[in-house]
């Protein structure tokens, strides 16, 4: 029984759930990954394109997905979400804070607006979703926010805006996690190493086949191996953590974090 909430659900079955950056690559493996447990999903993306594709490709698989437009750096365009998704469908369990954007520049080659523009899209973007969406998980005494980082967090040369920003989206997990402990609600990351992505498709072979070799298991990750972590922490069964931060890297995160 969840001494937090007896009528918490057994299963995911049904449940409502939230991924922003949806429209492709990780978005998609973890909405596919949700979608096939059960769930209904509601795919935020501001590539309105992409997200119809998803749509019809997910719909084929027999998903429950509706797709939003959305800039989930604009605090009007969340909370506005946010209402018309409570209106059609009565609650939201799980939000997956997906979205996010690279920001690869030396720091001597960096301005401000680079800077705030990563931050506003990896960081503030989290914090606005999740705030958007934490009263009513309290009033149901359940839900399950799930913040993907980035193994980058460790620091990467080259990476000063994006490492920092993943590294504040684990501050925030856990900050998060303590004050919402005992309203049912568990706040997890994850941190994801190389991922095959239409991002990583576009690097040239040199560079992939580089970046193959610093994985210890000799693989490049997959958008299912983010979404079946990312299942794992929204299962009501996982009651009992929070605050936690899980590498999906291959064992990358084991070695220099400069590599």
């Amino acid at each position: 029984m969840n001494q937090t909430n007896p009528t918490a659900p057994a299963s995911l079955q049904g449940l409502v759930a939230v991924v922003t950056g949806g429209a492709k690559g990780i978005g998609l493996g973890i909405a596919r990954e949700l979608a096939q447990a059960g769930c209904r999903i509601a795919l935020w993306d501001f590539d309105e394109e992409a997200l119809q594709a998803t749509q019809r490709s997910l719909a084929t698989e027999g998903a429950d997905v509706k797709t939003f437009k959305v800039d989930v750096s604009s605090v009007e365009q969340v909370e506005s979400t946010v209402a018309q998704l409570l209106a059609s469908h009565a609650r939201i369990d799980i939000l997956v804070n997906n979205a996010g954007i690279g920001g690869d520049k030396l720091v001597s080659k960096m301005d401000l607006a680079f800077w705030s523009r990563v931050i506003e899209v990896n960081l503030h973007s989290q914090f606005i979703c999740s705030k958007a969406v934490l009263t009513q998980m309290a009033e149901n005494r359940f839900g399950r926010i799930i913040n993907i980082g980035s193994r980058a967090w460790l620091g990467n040369r080259g990476q000063a805006a994006y490492s920092a920003s993943k590294g504040a989206v684990v501050s925030l997990t856990r900050s998060l996690a303590l004050e919402y402990a005992r309203k049912g609600i568990t706040v997890n990351a994850i941190a994801p190493g190389i991922v095959e992505t239409p991002l990583f498709e576009t690097l040239t072979e040199e560079v992939r086949q580089g970046l193959h070799k610093t994985v210890p298991m000799e693989r490049i990750g997959q958008p299912e191996d983010i979404g079946r972590a990312v299942r794992f922490f929204a299962e009501p069964g996982s009651s009992y953590v929070t605050g936690q931060l899980l590498y999906v890297c291959g064992g990358r995160s084991l070695s220099s974090p400069s590599v």
